[in-house]
């Protein structure tokens, strides 16, 4: 082989291996948590979650209710304020509300989430904070997260603890 075309050949052959950090993980998310999940139960979800990169701080307790399944009660420490209440509440808040969950569907892009409805400090209209979290699951862990790249592990993610 010329030796002109060693650099290339190499370069070609960098490309096609895998480097250190690759996994084979299909998607971002499921390369850093595990692998969405189409639906969870109360039992699954219910505990203390902290954050994890750009929601390090973060805290988010779930409890499970005894009359309605996938669903209950919350409480957040230093939760991102949306746009409507900045002013008022500042860059976060600490407040409480319910929650449920929101099965996906049949097909394999179809991933369920927790749906979290806030009425301290505040009633807060859909959109008004970050109310809507994925579910992901592996490794006996169990994460939520704010879906945005799908490319990237997700910034603002929680974890279970104990888990």
């Amino acid at each position: 082989m010329p030796r002109a075309r060693l650099p290339a050949a190499a370069a070609v052959l960098a490309l096609l291996t895998c480097l250190p950090g690759c996994s084979s993980a299909s998607t971002a998310v499921e390369g850093c948590m595990g692998k969405q999940a189409a639906g969870a139960t109360s039992g699954e979800l219910a505990g203390t979650y902290r954050g994890e990169g750009d929601a390090q701080g973060v805290t988010l307790t779930l409890k499970a209710s005894q009359s309605e399944p996938g669903s209950g009660t919350v409480t957040v420490h230093d939760w991102p304020t949306g746009d409507w209440y900045r002013d008022e509440l500042g860059e976060s808040f600490d407040g409480s509300g319910t929650w449920s969950v929101v099965q996906g569907g049949t097909s394999a892009t179809e991933f369920g989430h927790l749906s979290l409805s806030f009425t301290a400090p505040h009633r807060f209209l859909d959109g008004d904070t970050l109310d809507s979290l994925s579910i992901a699951e592996g490794d006996g862990r169990t994460y939520l997260y704010a879906e945005d790249d799908p490319d990237v592990c997700p910034a603002f993610r929680l974890r279970l603890q104990g888990g």
